[in-house]
């Protein structure tokens, strides 16, 4: 069993007040979620209305399947303009 978690730092540039950032997030989890079956949280800012950090993890039972998730999971944050990502790095336990 493999588990991968993403840490990611991204900066919410339309978010002019906390609640934004919430509801940004809040559909951002929904799509990614409901897309790849992956758990999503935020982790740290939560009181910062323009950037937060994220944290994604997979479970599976090879690496190569973890690794294609979480990739396609990225590639679909990269692709929101209203998202910067600043930081991001993989972990395997």
């Amino acid at each position: 069993m493999v588990v991968a978690v993403y840490t990611i730092v991204i900066i919410i540039s339309e978010s002019h007040s906390l609640k934004d950032k919430r509801r940004v997030l809040m559909q951002l989890r929904d799509k990614i979620t409901r897309k790849f079956n992956v758990s999503m949280a935020e982790i740290d800012h939560h009181n910062l209305w323009q950037k937060t950090t994220l944290g994604i993890a997979c479970l599976a039972n090879e690496q190569r399947h973890v690794n294609q998730v979480l990739d396609q999971v990225m590639n679909a944050i990269y692709r929101l303009p209203f998202l910067e990502v600043v930081d991001c790095r993989k972990e395997f336990t």
